[in-house]
């Protein structure tokens, strides 16, 4: 267990290792798009910008919106400790990103004067700066056995090896998580730009049919299901078979949550029997093709993941879950839901170059920073 001081050999090899600062990089932007989504209606209301800091307590607020603002700025603190240890003590790392967490909510806060969509809230600032704080102390505590020589991040290190590009990998897996957070497109089917290419005039989906419908939600589950499956398979080194597995079950887990909290519906909702035909075929060709050569997976995950792409833009619109989001208050979930909605849009573009890029002799980090 790292103490106070941090061992020298952890520290550089947190030095090697850029994955805390993209963690931390990747978070701080989710933060601040959240925040200022929809980035539209932009205006100068003329009151002071700083008069929220001395407003009263406000007449309507909940114990969730207390909670939600603590919570998000929890991983922010946390994630920022091992970002700043290389060059900073572990407290003074701690102190900096607790600050760091206040002044961004601070600006973010003073910034949302100009959107007639947000309210700037000294309420919201301090429970920010609470969330930042804490996350901040339990990085001091556990941020070592995560992300900076612990364990855990050896651990890592073996089955996944080191460098720039399995840093940025588990990054995009963890984006791919959070893209299940987003109730409104089908199980797995991310990099809708349908509105986008209705706009352009491009827009060409395919005419819907009930009794076919199934098919076409079957077929975008499977091709992604192959498509993360594979992808995840080529970033590890070893087992291949037990992070893709983890992923495909605790995004089960994520897509049932979301439901159950963002609209109130049956968590397993998603279980059609399009999206349950498609998991089990997408399921079923990832471990018939596991253990394929390296370069032939990497090329088969970049063809699922563009096929399974073209299919979610020539999909057919899903009345029944258009129907939902009509009828669906977001209140809270505005921001995040616009939030959600950009990642699951723009994740299969940020895997692909990726993914081909992606070399099977990756550099690995030297792993004598291991603690007893």
């Amino acid at each position: 267990m790292a103490n106070s001081s941090l061992a020298p050999n952890a520290t550089s090899a947190a030095a090697r290792s850029p994955l805390p600062l993209y963690l931390a990089a990747a978070y701080t932007l989710l933060v601040i798009y959240a925040s200022l989504h929809p980035f539209s209606g932009w205006r100068i209301s003329g009151a002071p910008l700083t008069a929220f800091l001395t407003a009263p307590w406000p007449r309507y607020w909940t114990a969730f919106d207390l909670f939600t603002n603590v919570l998000a700025y929890l991983p922010l603190g946390f994630i920022w400790v091992p970002a700043l240890l290389p060059q900073r003590r572990l407290w003074w790392a701690a102190a900096l990103a607790t600050l760091l967490g206040v002044c961004l909510s601070l600006s973010l806060e003073t910034l949302q004067n100009f959107l007639p969509s947000r309210v700037s809230s000294n309420l919201d600032l301090g429970c920010n700066s609470l969330g930042a704080l804490l996350g901040a102390l339990c990085g001091a505590r556990w941020g070592a056995l995560l992300l900076d020589g612990g364990r855990l991040h050896a651990l890592i290190l073996r089955q996944i090896g080191g460098g720039a590009m399995s840093d940025a990998g588990l990054v995009l897996l963890g984006l791919w998580l959070l893209t299940q957070l987003n109730p409104e497109i089908l199980l797995f089917g991310n990099g809708d730009l349908r509105d986008l290419l209705n706009a352009l005039g491009l827009q060409t989906p395919l005419p819907y049919m009930a009794e076919r419908f199934h098919w076409v939600e079957a077929a975008i589950t499977a091709t992604n299901t192959l498509a993360l499956g594979l992808l995840a398979g080529c970033l590890l080194r070893t087992g291949k078979y037990v992070l893709p597995a983890a992923l495909i079950a605790t995004a089960l887990l994520v897509k049932s949550f979301s439901l159950m909290l963002l609209m109130s519906t049956a968590g397993l909702s998603w279980a059609t029997p399009g999206s349950l035909t498609g998991l089990a075929a997408g399921v079923l060709l990832w471990l018939m093709t596991a253990r394929l050569p390296w370069r032939v997976r990497q090329a088969l995950a970049a063809l699922s993941l563009l096929l399974a792409t073209a299919l979610v833009n020539l999909a057919p619109e899903n009345p029944y879950l258009a129907d939902i989001i009509k009828v669906w208050r977001q209140g809270h979930f505005l921001n995040f839901n616009g939030l959600t909605r950009l990642t699951s849009s723009l994740w299969p573009f940020l895997a692909l170059p990726w993914l081909m890029l992606l070399r099977e002799d990756r550099t690995e980090y030297p792993l004598e920073h291991k603690i007893a």
